[in-house]
């Protein structure tokens, strides 16, 4: 596998060994740093980032390679040429390439064009590289996936869908709880359900959430506006939602040891409280951390031998 666009394109196989991977990098993190000696990995981002750019940056810095970030308007896409032929070009420059843009098909065109390895660091439909520190973060704290129930409130978003799949890859048992105009992709969550089933994993999907927090291990949640969203329906989506926001109550729901999870940035007040978001049972920092980790793991793993990967 060259290409990492969505969590499915790994194998179990492929995950355990980034997680192995990433283990290594958090313990020994300049352990492989002539992998990028003198190279540079072109990172384009068309939209606004603080975890994502800079755990890429290290990561990248960590294997002593140079980020060359670039946006939009530094390139020649905003006066016509083809994403095809960008990806040629930066394939004779870059060892890799890392995307983060709203429109999945441009990530895939992209990938499909270009010779190196292609990473998806977010589109409007997958955020495969949160779900890679999501998981670790989960093995951190319980050793195991199997028995897991972990259960996200709010957007059915790229953050829940690659959330959906990573659940269904390790067998943990994942139940999402969304307003019914606001349900994750229905092609997306009958993928991951297949996979679950292989697994011993399962995935559901439910309007209510207090149900879906009823003796969870993790509670999730992510925000409820999204870079991108129209103003005029901002108003309109806080309303929906505001039921599903996690505070102090929600959580009593959940198991007593039960830890809580936000990608971050966070929009405190709107899908979480702050006695939430700054409790004992948050582990958002380490969450954010291991973004650092997983990503060098990913790297190191598609420049060396690559990954087994799944069928797309």
């Amino acid at each position: 596998m060259k290409d990492f666009l969505e969590v499915l394109d790994l194998t179990r196989d492929d995950l355990d060994r980034l997680l192995d991977l990433a283990v290594e990098a958090r313990e020994m993190p300049h352990l492989r740093d002539g992998l990028l000696d003198d190279e540079i990995v072109f990172c384009y981002f068309s939209k606004p980032s603080t975890r994502t750019r800079v755990s890429f940056a290290a990561a990248i810095s960590h294997l002593g390679g140079e980020a060359e970030f670039v946006g939009p308007a530094e390139l020649q896409l905003d006066r016509g040429e083809t994403i095809e032929d960008t990806a040629m070009v930066v394939s004779r420059y870059a060892s890799a390439a890392v995307i983060r843009t709203f429109e999945h098909s441009d990530v895939t065109r992209f990938a499909r064009a270009a010779t190196i390895p292609v990473v998806n660091a977010l589109t409007n439909l997958h955020h495969p590289c949160q779900a890679l520190a999501d998981v670790l973060t989960v093995k951190d704290r319980f050793g195991r996936f199997d028995g897991v129930r972990l259960a996200y409130l709010g957007d059915g978003n790229n953050v829940a869908h690659s959330l959906i799949q990573a659940a269904a890859l390790t067998g943990m048992d994942i139940v999402v709880a969304t307003p019914v105009d606001l349900a994750p992709d229905t092609d997306i969550v009958a993928r991951a359900r297949g996979v679950a089933r292989r697994t011993g994993g399962t995935v559901e999907v439910i309007n209510d959430p207090m149900q879906a927090v009823k003796e969870a291990d993790v509670v999730y949640t992510d925000v409820w506006v999204s870079m991108g969203d129209p103003p005029d329906q901002q108003e309109a989506r806080r309303r929906m939602l505001t039921p599903f926001r996690v505070d102090e109550d929600l959580m009593k729901l959940a198991s007593p040891s039960a830890f809580f999870m936000h990608c971050l940035p966070a929009h405190r007040g709107d899908e979480v409280v702050d006695a939430v978001l700054d409790g004992d049972q948050s582990v958002i920092g380490d969450q954010a951390e291991n973004r650092l980790h997983t990503e060098q793991a990913l790297l190191v793993a598609l420049l060396t031998e690559g990954l087994a990967g799944r069928a797309r």
